[in-house]
């Protein structure tokens, strides 16, 4: 079934060419929310409100890109809504904590017991970091890396998405490579 014949089935109605339509590309909302958002829970709730979104807005889609580059667009967007939000809440829950008699600033880390799990150990520091350094970009720098380096997408869709010049994309791109470098070398100093 085609991406035509399916908007066309949702808009008539058709709640199983809705159903198809999730199922065909919920891995791919899903994956990009988590690489936004780095949290499987958040990427699901975010999935679900992408496929509210998609189902409220269907019949404003006019077929000038591509369904999956519109989802994209969609996901990227209450992705970082999600971002923005949730930092807020942050903020705001840093301050109570300041004020908070009752909270702990001491964490207790356990030693790495094998050769193993302090590999492990390693990796998962080395992983923190690159996201840490990630989530430190201007934001078209971060959507534009992210589509790119761990959605695969071609510069091409990067720009319909972002709705950008094809230039842009590899200028943000490029930028955003050489801010990821520099932000891994501040943490690692």
């Amino acid at each position: 079934m085609t991406d035509e014949e399916l908007v066309s089935g949702i808009i008539d109605g058709n709640k199983l060419y809705f159903k198809i339509l999730v199922d065909k590309y919920q891995s791919l909302v899903l994956n990009t929310c988590f690489h936004f958002t780095h949290n499987k829970n958040d990427a699901e709730d975010i999935t679900q409100e992408v496929f509210i979104k998609v189902y409220e807005s269907i019949k404003n889609f006019n077929y000038q890109s591509k369904l999956s580059t519109w989802l994209y667009r969609i996901a990227v967007n209450k992705s970082l809504n999600f971002i923005r939000d949730n930092k807020k809440r942050n903020i705001f829950n840093s301050i109570d904590n300041i004020f908070n008699k009752n909270t702990k600033y001491e964490q207790q880390i356990e030693e790495p017991t094998s050769i193993e799990e302090e590999s492990d150990s390693i990796k998962i520091k080395r992983l923190n970091i690159l996201r840490e350094s990630i989530q430190l970009l201007p934001e078209n720098q971060k959507i534009a890396f992210i589509l790119h380096k761990y959605e695969e997408i071609s510069y091409q869709e990067i720009a319909e998405i972002m709705n950008v010049s094809l230039a842009s994309v590899e200028g943000l791109i490029h930028r955003a490579k050489i801010n990821v470098q520099k932000n891994i070398l501040k943490k690692i100093k």
